[in-house]
């Protein structure tokens, strides 16, 4: 056990410990659930899995509480897997390294995975926990929420008998989540034609890095900078100068997942030996002012260059000119804001992921918008840039909004219960992040639906932490939330 297993409450701090050491890639959570097993059965709890792996454990009523309607609470096993590009860590056996900052608990150059784990956690506690006053529980733990929700997709609605939900994802202390934007994702590939390498060239790598990334949805407002398009708009730029200065492209990468705003992109470029030092001038002119345009939203951004092989091949003018073209053209950020709720993202795009693979270029688009028509004209939109650079594009099915019901009787009683614990009337909000409280609530109609949880921050980058008190104040909540349903 680390320092963090004696934090209050300490049943679930000493689970959340634990969890730091099981490895939970999304689609990998094997190792996770069996951990989850392990638990229900030391307690002798009945439990089922569904075909896809999602996994319910029922709790019964504390004694005289049999009869009250069975209340549901879910999880995702899963977790964000992002790193420091100069931290050395496998996710599929190193254990997280845990350390306090104050009031904060943050991993070390990785993600905390707090983002669901201390959701985990606390259903964990709950399976423990002796002299607490609750009816039936269901506690629904679901597989892969961070690559696209297909647990809940997939869950079996067979699984449950209750019809009130508590998600434990939510990330804002003092905050009641109702309602949430809808998603999908978006494959642009362009074939990439080559040719050999000019005579004579040397090559040099660009790495643009130091920013600060985030979550794609519930961070896309803050404006932090995309790895992916401030380089391709760099080089687009340098190569559609007056005078521009010639250099072949033979390599473009960026991000990692779907949901993250890119941190890190690299291009390899190779050019005459007596143009390097000018080219540099250029590209470190036009990040430059980059660094100055975004400075108050991600003051970490830099250009790192280093000496790199000449490759055989680079990618011939037409092509280079497209990837740029195309790769700065693209949209990011945020599209429209909402009519109805002050201060919500209404729709958004991400420009997630660029990888070269068997021959083409490969660009992940993650879009999102509370508006189903918004989001259908988004993909739309990713389409036509597909069309005009000769490109391919493949849109997912998606997954839909969770549409708020601020009539509900399990609001009013979470609100109550919540200024009775916690001495303040909870801010109720929509977000605009999937959540799967969507995707239960069309495969369980009728399903009253909350997200609650503590204060989170800067979820699915290296710099995620968790506020530990506020996972104290939580379960108190939480706690009496469940004696008064």
């Amino acid at each position: 056990m680390t320092f963090i297993a004696s934090f209050e409450p300490q049943p679930l701090w000493q689970h959340f410990d634990a969890i730091l050491t099981v490895p939970r890639p999304s689609k990998e959570e094997g190792k996770m659930r069996d951990y989850v097993l392990a638990a229900a059965e030391r307690r002798g709890l009945a439990h089922r899995q569904d075909a896809v792996g999602n996994l319910l454990v029922r709790v019964p009523a504390s004694p005289g509480r049999e009869g009250r309607p069975a209340v549901v609470l879910q999880s995702h096993l899963d977790m964000v897997t992002e790193k420091n590009s100069d931290v050395v860590h496998d996710f599929a056996k190193d254990p997280i390294v845990p350390r306090q900052v104050g009031d904060y608990l943050y991993a070390t150059g990785t993600t905390l995975g707090a983002d669901n784990g201390i959701g985990v956690a606390t259903m964990l506690a709950l399976m423990e926990a002796d002299g607490l006053e609750h009816g039936p529980l269901e506690l629904l733990f679901t597989i892969d929420e961070e690559t696209g929700l297909t647990g809940a997709q997939q869950l079996d609605p067979a699984l449950l008998t209750g019809r009130r939900l508590l998600n434990l994802d939510s990330e804002e202390e003092g905050t009641v989540t109702v309602g949430c934007a809808g998603g999908v994702d978006t494959l642009l590939t362009l074939p990439l034609a080559s040719e050999p390498a000019p005579a004579g060239a040397v090559a040099v790598e660009l790495q643009l890095a130091g920013l600060l990334g985030g979550h794609s949805g519930m961070e896309i407002h803050l404006q932090r900078g995309n790895a992916i398009k401030l380089l391709a708009r760099a080089l687009f730029a340098v190569a559609h100068a007056p005078a521009p200065l010639p250099f072949a492209l033979a390599a473009f990468a960026g991000g990692n997942k779907r949901n993250a705003i890119p941190r890190e992109a690299s291009a390899t470029l190779a050019v005459a030996p007596g143009r390097r030092e000018e080219l540099l001038g250029a590209v470190q002119a036009e990040v430059a002012a980059l660094q100055a345009e975004y400075r108050p939203a991600d003051p970490g951004l830099r250009l790192d260059v280093k000496e790199a092989p000449l490759p055989e091949r680079v990618w011939t003018a037409a092509t280079a000119k497209t990837v740029l073209a195309l790769l700065d053209g693209l949209p990011h950020g945020v599209l429209a804001m909402s009519y109805d709720i002050p201060g919500l993202v209404e729709t958004s795009t991400n420009v997630a992921v660029v990888t070269e693979r068997n021959g083409a270029l490969e660009i992940q688009n993650s879009s999102r918008s509370s508006v189903a028509s918004a989001l259908a004209a988004t993909r739309l939109r990713l389409h036509a840039f597909a069309d005009l650079s000769g490109a391919s594009a493949a849109s997912s099915d998606g997954y839909p909004g969770w549409q708020p019901d601020l009539s509900s009787a399990l609001l009013a009683t979470v609100k109550r219960v919540h200024q009775r614990v916690l001495g303040t009337e909870p801010t109720v909000q929509a977000v605009h992040a999937g959540l799967e409280c969507g995707l239960i609530g069309e495969k369980v109609p009728g399903m009253e639906m909350v997200s609650i949880g503590p204060q989170i921050e800067s979820p699915h980058s290296p710099d995620e932490r968790v506020k530990i008190p506020s996972v104290a104040e939580f379960w108190r909540f939480l706690t009496a939330l469940l004696e008064e349903l």
